[in-house]
């Protein structure tokens, strides 16, 4: 995938970390690794611009408060941290005299059209969104997917048809003192959508990080897996807040209906519920366990995720070449085994 990795660029960070030569697989699951971070730092910045605390006031900034009051807070922080993710895996990377990831030359999709927002090409797509919302009911779940678990949609009109999750152009602002139903379901989108990116964060890290050799490089992934585990979490405990409402989208032409899953639902659809709920492990001989899932192979490793977000649209408009690459660096990460194993 060279149209897409630097040349080697050790030499301008050589006094970093330890030069000795990464194992194969290790560079391959750091390399895909970034790529992922980089893609999770284009559309975090979308959001950051539209809703993040810098910010101007806005019905869709309002409609993020409704979910929580900090929300502009978080959505500004989630952004530094990809940001530093990417910047650090790639760094990282270069230090061991490996090749860093640049996504640069596919950055061309069109950004919102809103007023205040840099007309600037971007990696990826969050206006014709297709968003998967069975990681919801899956953590209140008493079963696992790596058992063969499936989980139903907590909304299920999200997962049917295109939705937009940022205003598309200024009419969509809305009026930060009384933000429409047309506005907050832009908004509440949003907020489904942070969840759905970083529960598969969550299992990407925690997946990989069984192939890797290098203890060093396992202590990247445990780390930098613990912080996106903190993303989500703080994502699953916001979004459960929209409040009930129906909406049609006539430039997408789809509908999208929030309920109030605060009041009235059963476990699976509660939103207090926000603790990884007990399920098999490992074994189903062995006790039920609060974990992370799925972390087996064939679930939300290198290709799976790379899958589930152009599912979920968020590559939409990109060019063939943009696929060839990810899908090379998947495959090469999942390719990865740790010696024995």
């Amino acid at each position: 995938p060279g149209a897409a990795l630097l040349g080697n660029a050790s030499k301008a960070l050589g006094g970093l970390g330890d030069r000795r030569h990464l194992p194969d697989g290790d560079v391959a699951i750091l390399q895909l690794l970034a790529a992922v971070e980089l893609i999770e730092e284009d559309l975090w910045q979308q959001y950051n611009e539209l809703g993040g605390v810098d910010a101007p006031d806005s019905g869709y900034k309002a409609g993020l408060v409704i979910l929580d009051g900090d929300q502009p807070q978080y959505i500004a922080d989630n952004t530094d941290d990809e940001i530093s993710h990417a910047a650090f895996l790639n760094a990282y990377l270069a230090s061991k005299g490996e090749q860093q990831v640049d996504l640069r030359q596919f950055a061309t999709l069109q950004p919102s059209q809103v007023s205040f927002v840099p007309q600037t090409g971007r990696l990826t797509n969050l206006k014709q969104l297709t968003v998967d919302t069975s990681w919801w009911t899956r953590y209140r779940s008493t079963t696992n997917p790596d058992f063969g678990a499936t989980f139903p949609n907590a909304v299920p009109s999200l997962d049917t048809g295109l939705h937009t999750a940022i205003p598309r152009h200024n009419n969509e602002l809305g009026d930060p003192n009384n933000p429409s139903d047309h506005v907050k379901a832009i908004a509440f989108t949003a907020g489904f959508h942070f969840g759905y990116i970083e529960q598969g964060g969550t299992s990407l890290y925690a997946t990989l990080a069984q192939k890797v050799t290098s203890l060093e490089v396992l202590r990247i992934l445990l780390s930098i897996g613990g912080s996106e585990i903190m993303h989500f979490q703080t994502w699953q405990d916001k979004a459960g807040n929209a409040t009930p409402l129906t909406d049609f989208d006539p430039i997408n032409n789809s509908t999208v209906t929030f309920m109030d899953l605060t009041t009235g639902q059963p476990e699976t659809l509660q939103a207090n519920l926000i603790m990884p709920e007990p399920c098999e492990f490992i074994s189903p001989h062995l006790p039920a366990c609060s974990i992370i899932r799925p972390t087996g192979p064939g679930q939300l490793d290198a290709r799976g995720v790379i899958n589930s977000f152009i599912a979920d649209e968020l590559f939409r408009g990109q060019i063939p070449a943009f696929f060839t690459l990810i899908d090379s660096l998947a495959h090469a990460a999942d390719a990865a085994r740790r010696p024995g194993s």
